[in-house]
């Protein structure tokens, strides 16, 4: 590894932000992203935060951890990704979605219609009951893409005029909203329940568009592979799961000495299902 290196940087500020509340040990030595009830959980977990050479016990409450973790992929992406203007030109903005609507989505392009259907639903009952949730999309983080003018879309050449790309949702005469690059859920640990959350809402994503498809990721602190195979196992609708800390959960896997949780983790990873957060900014440059 390259010293000075952006993305390595950034990766040991991520961990460090991590390290003020968001991944602790209690007063017995088990780190915060453990199922305690889980001596494999445990086992593994302990290992990650000894490479990472965690120290703090200062545990934030489950709500503002999971808060805390979004703010802390936010930023990551924020640091890594907008310094890649050189791989992927373009007006990109990264926010954490502080609204916890159902249409928080609703102000892109892609899903700019969802206001009209989630309007339509208010005023019929039997719609609404038809509908139900599948139209209910929150994404935690998200990278957006701005618009363009026709100067910038013009700057090397004569490239469009009034004649032509009428209707291009990136040009901004055209009177669109901006773009949604990427949704990124944000799980510190996975239950059942999280993971099915992750998937319903990346179907969502993809059922509700109109026009070019939006990255779909999870990025997660779950230390036993076989709950993060709950989500990262198949294709079709998230696009990959990143783990804070992969080279560190593989040694921990390795030296727990559990046979089926190692053959699970080289499924995941070799099978490119399962990276670090690392190889999420430049993911997102494709």
């Amino acid at each position: 590894m390259s010293a000075g290196a952006l993305i390595a940087e950034a990766r040991q500020r991520y961990h460090a932000q991590l390290f003020k509340g968001v991944l602790s040990l209690d007063v017995d030595g088990i780190p915060s992203n453990a199922d305690k009830h889980s001596r494999i959980s445990v086992a593994i977990a302990k290992g990650i935060a000894q490479q990472l050479k965690l120290e703090t016990m200062e545990k934030l409450a489950g709500q503002r951890s999971g808060s805390e973790f979004e703010t802390a992929n936010a930023d990551f992406v924020r640091e890594t990704f907008l310094r890649l203007s050189h791989i992927r030109p373009g007006d990109w903005e990264v926010r954490k979605v502080s609204s916890r609507g159902r249409l928080a989505v609703a102000d892109f392009e892609q899903y700019s219609h969802l206001d009209a259907l989630a309007q339509a639903a208010k005023a019929s009952p039997e719609l609404a009951a038809a509908l139900g949730n599948d139209y209910t999309i929150s994404p935690d983080v998200i990278i957006i893409r701005g618009l363009l003018t026709d100067a910038q879309i013009n700057a090397p050449e004569p490239i469009i005029d009034a004649s032509v790309c009428r209707k291009a949702a990136l040009r901004i005469s055209n009177g669109g909203k901006p773009l949604l690059h990427a949704s990124v859920s944000s799980k510190w640990t996975i239950r059942s329940d999280r993971s099915q959350n992750s998937r319903a809402e990346a179907l969502n994503l993809i059922r509700n568009r109109k026009g070019h498809l939006p990255h779909i990721v999870v990025v997660t602190g779950e230390p036993l592979p076989s709950r993060l195979s709950s989500i990262a196992l198949g294709t079709g609708d998230i696009d990959c799961v990143y783990h804070f800390a992969l080279p560190e959960l593989e040694v921990a896997v390795e030296q727990c000495g559990e046979e089926e949780a190692l053959s699970l983790l080289r499924i995941m990873v070799q099978g490119k299902r399962l990276k670090d957060i690392s190889d999420l900014p430049l993911d997102m440059a494709v």
